[in-house]
């Protein structure tokens, strides 16, 4: 057997089936593309999954890869097992409809005897019980003998999905020896000891199954293979587990350096050094690829694994974070490979950092937390932790449920989930009542969608902004009638209708709807989740009737100032993506006549530079004067353009894609402008963050820049003229001010010091002493809190031991500072308690350090009996 490393055997691989006419993919990114299904890609054949299903066309009838993959359903047992990892490496070749079970046996035993060199008699096989074309081929045509061809039932043998392609499988395995073994008689391929390694699974996609379960064969059958590069790595080595391959154990070797701890002495050390090492490469992978950290979906799950390992670095005595740092040696490990890595290094490490110092600020307050309620269980012989302790945790400190469930586990002790999650979903209830009760309408859309549900409207808008339509609904206060009289609000329904409904992050129309003996404003537009457009309107003459015809105007300056701001919300969207990376994705936007607002996930704060060059591209694409079209379409077409869809879950088969030029291709179904050049200049006011890897971004365009330039303008204008100054110089006076005032402020910090120089000889001659303690109390008048400081550390500096209380007293308040010298520190005087008690009897508090304190007093006429307390609490603290 050749002495093959992780790296020489993925190049073998692929090299071996380019040579076979296959087409050697590169990886897919482990966040899955147009399928719900995945959180994350979790096996070499599942980026190729619409190859298999028919839905896409293959570029190749052969194709190999090497994609990394993660899996988390086993994470508890990472560390603890030989076997179980979270990021891996699979090799795979696939036949879309081409060759098949002859061919992949033959090419797979050819890879396995020839190029890895492993002997013949150390290999077995399974195949599925009743596969005699397998046993045929393994047995008459590869010659291994019939007692090393295990079959198997269809738990092991045999994969399928509960509707599609499916088939039999036949599994390679390497017998490592007896050493390995249980030695049992019937050891063999599928015995849960170490002997019989399973390295490559081979596929035979022969069946389509329908929905009642019947195996239809396919007219042309799939071949997709699986072999874990670790795995096989392993076996070529000679590791006896995954982590003493050469490349990771180069790896772990890092992690060993870091805490100090040696590998191999300690089960538990052991433990949380192989944790470390396997879920680095996954968190840095994962970043790589653009998933940032969340409180849901692959976001929670790299989320997850940050917090694992960081714990896991406190179990082994590291101080601090070093998560971030450790992902540098996975990018030196695998950067030849996976050449993102290296580009996206910065990245990643920021990222990694920020997650970990959010989570070091709470993770020991947890822990200690924890630690107390599990002493409390055990003093009460006590093995499950109540819910709503598991619930403040998480509430309260952002200690993770699946966090306190491992501690908890460590220790054979458990947390009662279901009470944990009525506690969950009684706060999402109280955050769902505070929403609802925020409401401007008693009704809410579900409601409505009931209640209109025998209505149906049209929506012209796109198109005019106004229209001869007819109503078909009249609705007030909740009821339906047929008269809305002079004054009264209430609902229209037209049966077609240019005013916008509410969505997508746009703010409804406004305008006018009249008729031959009404006339009503319109104050908003909305519509119901299947679609109803609904118009809110308030009667300003006459009589509104149901069923009659009616003229409906849309307040088209408006609208032009609201598709401004939409049209300018995908320029910003694509702008972002272009400056800061494609992990940006819209979280979140509402657009209104006067500014838009756009919510995005990114991990950190956004910089100026970064600000100016979005800005500045956003700008360059108005001025390019890009037409925008809209294209109805089909979902797939919609995607083959390159159209982002923002929400996909909330689209139907038919789809709008809004395309402006080829800069910018979104799903929308809002209102916007013909040519970008209409939306006319666009200005950024802010940038701040609105929750964790989520950021805001505030904008204005159109006529608001003009109004917002106009302004800055008469502020300039406003300044120059109290500046006495011209306006083309308006900067440098300001600058030369600024150093006038700071020299005018060095100044009187001299004199101030020179004040309490000479203040602080006569304060010095007020020293008295208390059981050996040298006790300085002392009250000014108008003094501010910083020269109240600098006066103490004067008098201090002049004392070598002793205690310090100045007061300065103004009209209506009063300032405190305290002091003690460090050797009356170890005497048990501390000056922040002092400090507060003083304070106290001035109505006041504070408090600080044990060297020095400050605190404030609202009672001027009680700040000599305050300073005659210093005695008594000195006294005090001494015993």
């Amino acid at each position: 057997m050749k002495k093959m490393g992780l790296n020489e055997i993925r190049n073998e691989f692929l090299d071996f089936f380019q040579e076979k006419n296959h087409l050697i993919l590169p990886s897919f990114s482990l966040v899955p593309k147009n399928d719900k299904s995945l959180l994350l890609i979790n096996a070499g054949m599942a980026p190729l999954k619409p190859y298999f299903t028919g839905d896409s066309i293959p570029p190749n009838k052969r194709v190999a890869t090497c994609q990394k993959c993660v899996r988390t359903g086993d994470i508890e047992n990472v560390g603890k097992t030989d076997r179980h990892a979270t990021f891996f490496e699979m090799l795979g070749n696939f036949s879309f409809g081409e060759y098949f079970k002859d061919e992949a046996i033959e090419w797979a035993w050819e890879f396995m005897t020839e190029r890895l060199e492993i002997p013949r008699e150390n290999i077995w096989v399974t195949i599925y019980f009743d596969d005699d074309e397998a046993f045929e081929i393994w047995n008459k045509k590869i010659k291994i003998s019939k007692e090393k061809i295990i079959r198997l039932g269809k738990e092991d043998n045999f994969w399928e999905l509960e509707v599609g392609p499916g088939g039999p499988c036949s599994e390679i395995y390497i017998d490592r020896g007896e050493e390995y073994g249980c030695g049992k008689s019937t050891c063999k391929p599928g015995c849960e000891c170490d002997r019989y390694v399973e390295v490559w699974n081979l596929v035979f996609s022969q069946y389509d199954k329908d929905e009642y379960g019947n195996y239809n064969p396919l007219p042309n059958p799939n071949i997709d293979t699986g072999m874990g590069l670790e795995r096989i790595a392993a076996v070529m080595e000679g590791a006896d587990n995954i982590f003493e391959i050469g490349i990771i154990n180069d790896l772990l070797k890092e992690v060993e350096k870091i805490s100090g701890e040696k590998y191999g002495k300690d089960k538990k050390v052991d433990e949380s050094i192989r944790v470390i090492t396997d879920h680095i490469r996954a968190i840095t992978f994962l970043v790589s690829d653009g998933v940032l950290p969340s409180n849901e979906g692959r976001g929670y799950v790299l989320r997850r694994l940050i917090r694992r390992g960081a714990r896991h670095g406190k179990l082994l005595g590291i101080d601090g974070i070093f998560l971030y740092a450790l992902s540098e040696k996975v990018i030196q490990l695998w950067k030849e490979e996976y050449t993102e890595l290296a580009e996206n290094e910065e990245k990643i490490k920021r990222i990694i950092k920020i997650e970990e110092e959010k989570f070091e600020e709470t993770i020991d307050q947890g822990i200690n937390i924890l630690n107390k309620y599990i002493e409390d269980m055990e003093n009460n012989n006590e093995k499950t932790l109540s819910g709503d302790k598991a619930f403040k945790l998480y509430d309260t400190y952002g200690f993770p449920l699946d966090l306190t469930r491992e501690i908890l586990e460590e220790k054979a002790l458990k947390v009662d989930e279901k009470e944990f999650n009525i506690e969950m979903e009684e706060q999402r209830e109280r955050a769902r009542n505070a929403r609802d009760g925020s409401k401007r309408e008693a009704w809410g859309k579900d409601e409505l969608t009931s209640r209109f549900k025998e209505f149906k409207t049209k929506f012209i808008g796109y198109t005019t902004t106004e229209s001869n339509s007819r109503i078909i609904g009249l609705f007030k206060d909740e009821e339906k009638v047929s008269i809305l009289k002079n004054g009264e609000k209430g609902i229209i329904i037209l049966d077609e209708t240019p005013f916008y409904g509410e969505s997508g992050g746009q703010v409804g129309d406004i305008g006018v709807i009249k008729g031959q003996n009404f006339e009503s404003k319109v104050l908003d537009t909305q519509k119901t989740k299947n679609n109803i457009i609904y118009q809110f309107v308030e009667v300003e003459s006459g009589e509104i009737k149901n069923g009659e015809e009616v003229f409906a105007r849309v307040d088209r300056t408006r609208r032009k100032d609201i598709a401004r701001n939409h049209s300018a919300t995908h320029l910003l969207h694509k702008a972002l993506k272009d400056v800061l990376g494609n992990h940006v994705n819209q979280a979140g936007s509402l657009v209104l006549p006067d500014r838009l607002r756009f919510d995005f996930t990114h991990y950190d704060a956004v910089t100026k530079k970064e600000l100016d060059k979005i800005e500045e591209i956003v700008n360059k694409k108005i001025l390019e004067g890009l037409n925008v079209s809209v294209i109805e379409t089909s979902m797939d077409e919609a995607k083959k353009r390159g159209a982002i869809a923002l929400f996909e879950d909330k689209y139907k088969e038919d789809v709008r894609v809004i395309e402006m030029g080829s800069f910018s291709k979104e799903f929308c179904g809002g209102t916007h402008v013909d040519n970008t050049s209409n939306i006319g200049l666009f200005k950024i006011v802010s940038e701040s963050s609105i929750a964790s890897g989520v950021r805001r971004i505030e904008a204005i365009t159109g006529r608001k820049v003009y109004s917002h330039l106009k302004y800055m303008e008469e502020e300039i204008d406003s300044i120059s003229n109290i500046l006495k100054s011209n306006k083309d110089n308006v900067l440098e006076k300001v600058k030369s001010m600024s150093e006038e005032i700071k020299e005018k402020e060095r100044e009187i910090q001299s004199l101030k010091s020179k004040v309490a120089s000479s203040l602080s000889e006569d304060i010095l001659e007020q020293k008295h002493s208390i059981e050996g303690i040298n006790i300085i109390t002392y009250k000014v008048k108008d003094m501010d809190m910083n020269s109240l400081r600098s006066l103490g550390d004067e008098i201090k500096n002049h004392l070598e031991s002793g205690v310090v209380v100045l007061a300065s007293v103004s009209e209506n308040s009063v300032s405190f500072v305290s002091m003690v010298t460090k050797d009356l520190i170890n005497k048990g005087l501390h000056a922040g308690n002092i400090i507060r008690e003083v304070a106290k009897v001035t109505g006041g508090g504070g408090g600080g350090r044990p060297d020095m304190a400050q605190a404030g007093g609202k009672d001027p006429s009680k700040v000599d009996s305050s300073l005659e307390l210093v005695e008594v609490l000195v006294k005090e603290s001494l015993k």
